[in-house]
This record gives structure tokens, C-alpha cells and sequence, in this order.
């Protein structure tokens, strides 16, 4: 009896090997269509102010010069600013990754009402309140000018409760069932069995929450008037509005502004752009998939 030859045939392997080449063609187009504005507003920030005015500056700076982020650094307010919105991130990652958890894991476990909770958690992605009601909840709560207003409304995003819920039921139930036998408590085998198989989506949701947060501007708009309590995009704004006027950054005194107003907003950027952008090195080991191949034998 002949055997049967399952390799795939040689015919195939140019077709597959060009089908590669465009995907990593199509993937690098992407990549540098996204990196070019940032190359851009990098080279801008750096530039000096002959080559900015003469429109000469594309992804590489021209004439080089750091009186733009000199500027940026002399500005206390700019640097509290930034405090603001590390202090800010962080706990708000930390406590919206908390409340998902605690939310996603009983869920995971079909409880009774467990589908009642689901529909109130899939209505708020579709319905809501408005910017009206919400600033008025916000003001009878008394959290204008306070970094709760930036905290509670939008501890949970249902999107990301939803995935992490998908992923928790995912696990093999036959982990937690044997934990169970062991006489292990929920918290317990979610504390030592979930979580750390639950790494990947962790991590992605906490990148996401962080982003989320960073580049939050809208509600610190709307319910922080205070100087003191500005995040570092609610400083942009101010910025870039305030470079309308030849007043880039503000700065109290006899100072005399020696750099473009378009020097100070690349600068700002950049300063405001790259603390978020030093997180995802930190976090790009836990973005591998099958985390879970081998967990369970069957």
C-alpha cells in the first residue's frame, strides 16, 4: 500500500511567496503613511525658523535647533501639565482595569442575570445621556475643577469589557474546575490562575485605556477650569490656540518669544506625544497570541 504524500505542492510556493510580498508591501505604504506626519511635526520642532518659513521642511529637519523645546522645558506650567496627565493616566488605567476585571470575570461565569447585565452594559454603547445631562451630573457631584470628573464617568468602556468577557470565556474550563476541586476560592484562581493567563488582554486593554486617556480632551475641556489641574492636552490646546495670537506659551514677564509659533505647536506635540509612545515597548511582550497552546492536554 503506497503512502499518501501530504506535503504541498511545489507549484504552490511562488504563489504563497508573492502573496507575502504584498502583504509586507501593503504594510510598509501603511507604515510610512502613518509615520510621515509624525516625521513631519518632528523635523518641524526641530527646524529652524529660515527653513520653517520657507516651507522647506519635510520628514528631515532643516537647520537644527532646539530653542522650540528650551521654550517648552522653561515653562513650568507645561511640565505640570505633563505630571498631571502621567499621575492621571496611570490611575485611571489601573482603576478601569480593575472595576473590567471585576466585571468581566462574573460575567464569565453565566451567572443568573448574568444576560440582564449584558443588555444594560450593550445599551450604554448605543444610548446615552448627552454632554448636557453629563455636565450636570458632573456639577451636582461637585467634581468640576477636580480629577474625579476625568476618573469616574468613563471608568469602564463597555467595547473593552465585552473583550476582555470573550476572552475569559475562552480559557479552558477545565483549569478552573480542577482548582475548584482543590478547594480554590473565585478570587483565589482568579487571582493566581486568570489573570496571569489573561496577560495579552490585559495588557492590549491597557494600552488602550491608557491612549484613551492620554489623548482625552473633551471632558477636561468642559469641567476643569483650574490652571493647576490641566492634562497635558488641555495645555496643547491652550498652545496652540494661544499661537494664533504670537503668545505661544504664555510665559508671564518680559519675555521676548524668539522661535515661531509653528516651532512652539511641533515642540508641543512631540513633548505632549512621546511619553505614550515609551509605553508600548514595555508592553509589546505580552502581544503574542497562543498564550494558551499546551495549557490543557487533553
Amino acid at each position: 500500500m503506497k503512502a499518501v504524500n501530504h506535503r504541498r505542492p511545489h507549484s504552490s510556493a511562488p504563489g504563497i511567496r508573492a502573496f507575502e510580498l504584498l502583504n509586507m508591501g501593503i504594510i510598509a505604504v501603511l507604515v510610512i503613511l502613518c509615520l510621515a506626519p509624525l516625521l513631519h511635526i518632528a523635523s518641524m520642532s526641530l527646524s529652524s525658523n529660515r527653513a520653517i518659513l520657507s516651507g522647506e521642511v519635510t520628514v528631515f529637519p532643516l537647520g537644527i535647533n532646539f530653542e522650540a523645546y528650551q521654550k517648552i522645558f522653561q515653562d513650568a506650567s507645561m511640565i505640570r501639565s505633563l505630571l498631571v496627565s502621567i499621575g492621571l493616566t496611570a490611575g485611571y488605567t489601573a482603576l478601569s482595569m480593575l472595576m473590567t476585571v471585576f466585571a468581566a470575570y462574573p460575567l464569565s461565569k453565566r451567572l443568573k442575570g448574568a444576560k440582564f447585565v449584558m443588555f444594560l452594559i450593550l445599551f450604554t454603547m448605543f444610548f446615552s445621556g448627552g454632554t448636557i445631562p453629563d455636565y450636570l451630573l458632573i456639577r451636582s457631584l461637585h467634581l468640576t475643577n477636580h480629577l474625579g470628573s476625568l476618573l469616574l464617568p468613563a471608568m469602564i468602556n463597555p467595547f473593552f469589557l465585552i473583550i476582555l468577557l470573550t476572552f475569559l470565556r475562552s480559557l479552558p474550563s477545565g483549569l478552573l474546575e480542577a482548582a475548584e476541586m482543590d478547594g480554590s476560592s473565585h478570587f483565589h484562581s482568579l487571582v493566581r490562575i486568570v489573570l496571569p493567563l489573561s496577560m495579552p488582554a490585559l495588557a492590549t486593554l491597557s494600552l488602550f485605556y491608557a491612549v484613551g486617556r492620554w489623548n482625552g480632551f473633551m471632558d477636561a475641556l468642559m469641567y476643569i477650569t483650574n490652571p493647576n489641574l490641566y492634562p497635558i492636552q488641555l495645555k496643547l490646546y491652550q498652545v496652540v490656540m494661544n499661537s494664533m495670537t504670537n503668545d505661544p506659551l504664555s510665559m508671564q514677564g518680559d519675555q521676548v518669544v524668539s522661535v515661531l509659533p509653528e516651532s512652539i505647536k511641533a515642540a508641543s506635540i512631540m513633548f505632549a506625544t512621546l511619553p505614550i509612545l515609551l509605553v508600548y515597548p514595555w508592553l509589546q511582550k505580552y502581544f503574542i497570541s497562543g498564550v494558551m497552546i499546551g495549557a490543557v492536554k487533553e
